[in-house]
């Protein structure tokens, strides 16, 4: 009843931020905010900010290879930035730190996205350099699922988890100069956990955090942080199993969603939604043998809209897998800073709904007009690239555009001894 569902929605619910406004805090956290000052000066940081000089006056470009400017923010500020990142950008990887929960990637399964990024960032040449000293970043290659889960009963508290990362915080803190110089402002980590910004707030609160759980209402910062996607890999030889989809005029259902009943929303999209419609497949979870996993995708590549409704927490696996199935997302989960959200402009090819809304979510998508749908749906196949892990990383993929989003945020944010 519609009247129990927004009671629950009252309930469960923080004030929500638009994508507008989150827009609006992104161009002011760009414009204004700055790392504490380091207490030495760096060649590095000159190089930051010269970096910044450059992308900031970057001439407008019309031919654009490989890319489709109506995707992005601003294409030319972009391109500039990314060249530059492929051209100056160098990182250091602290040696430091025991397995599981330390140099151990695990590139399967929900968290996948944290393991991809530190196996193909430790085996990187390119990027990577021995001397910390010419490094304009530095990379902490913890996993937060290893250390939810190695170390036993004694450690199962948030605090008791985050002062385990800040003694090896501490470790390098002592061991190096970086850490000190800046405060941890050029470190970063990459965490795909539900409990990555909790267990990394306080002690690496300088820090860039690459985060699945970009929420904003719970101490992300648009900016500064930067949101990670979810990227659900089911076999790591095989990444790119199942790409693509079938083309507008043949995906005959308006939307769809199957998954378990995680949180407070899902049961009410499935309440609202499931048998109502016969061009609305909203299902509750699927069989997990090899059937139930084919008529999953099936539907995916078949639908016009995919529905990504937040679970426990606002990130979901769906946003990607809508992608790499050519499916328009459908992203209802308040407060939720998709990925990429300092370069992308995800109005252009996805539809965001309040969760309050979610009992008008049939109109709102026929309310889409068709020449609009059949744009987005072709930006979903250009914007597609970026949410790819290859075994081999190449130009514009999700490798590439996780460092970009942490290089793009330090040149934002650098400081020198001399500027005020």
């Amino acid at each position: 009843r519609e009247g129990d569902v927004l009671s629950i929605l009252r309930h469960k619910q923080v004030a929500a931020v638009s994508i507008s406004q989150m827009n609006t805090l992104l161009m002011q956290s760009l414009s204004s905010y700055q790392s504490p000052k380091p207490r030495w000066s760096s060649a590095r940081d000159s190089e930051m900010l010269s970096a910044r000089s450059e992308i900031e006056n970057a001439s407008v470009v019309h031919v654009f290879i490989g890319l489709n400017a109506s995707v992005y923010r601003n294409i030319s500020k972009f391109q500039r930035s990314y060249d530059l990142m492929e051209r100056k950008l160098k990182v250091y990887v602290y040696k430091e730190g025991a397995k599981p929960i330390f140099h151990n990637p695990m590139p399967r399964g929900i968290y996948a996205s944290e393991g991809w990024f530190m196996k193909l960032m430790e085996s990187n040449n390119k990027f990577v350099v021995k001397d910390p000293r010419k490094a304009h970043l530095f990379y902490i290659p913890v996993s937060i699922k290893a250390l939810r889960t190695s170390l036993g009963q004694d450690f199962q508290t948030p605090k008791s988890l985050a002062d385990h990362l800040k003694e090896y915080v501490d470790l390098v803190a002592g061991k190096y100069k970086f850490w000190n110089r800046t405060g941890g402002a050029d470190h970063f980590l990459v965490a795909c956990h539900d409990w990555g910004n909790k267990l990394t707030k306080k002690h690496m609160r300088n820090s860039v955090r690459a985060l699945c759980n970009s929420n904003v209402a719970q101490g992300f910062r648009i900016g500064i942080d930067t949101a990670l996607p979810v990227t659900y890999i089911r076999s790591s030889q095989s990444p790119l199993e199942y790409l693509g989809g079938k083309a507008p005029s043949e995906r005959k259902i308006l939307a769809f969603f199957a998954g378990n009943m995680h949180g407070y929303l899902r049961p009410i999209l499935v309440q609202l939604w499931e048998n109502k419609e016969p061009d609305m497949k909203i299902l509750g979870p699927m069989p997990r043998d090899p059937e139930g996993k084919k008529q999953y995708r099936e539907y995916m590549k078949s639908s016009r809209y995919c529905i990504c409704a937040r679970g426990y927490e606002v990130h979901t696996p769906r946003v990607v897998e809508a992608i790499m199935n050519e499916c328009v997302p459908v992203i209802i989960a308040d407060n939720y800073v998709p990925p990429f959200f300092e370069v992308l402009d995800w109005e252009e090819f996805a539809v965001f709904v309040e969760e309050k809304y979610i009992m008008n979510l049939r109109n709102i998508l026929l309310s889409i007009p068709e020449e609009r749908y059949i744009g987005m749906q072709a930006r979903v196949k250009t914007v597609q690239q970026h949410f790819l892990w290859h075994k081999k990383p190449v130009k514009f993929d999700l490798f590439h555009m996780v460092l970009h989003s942490i290089w793009y945020s330090r040149v934002y944010r650098v400081r020198t001894r001399s500027r005020h």
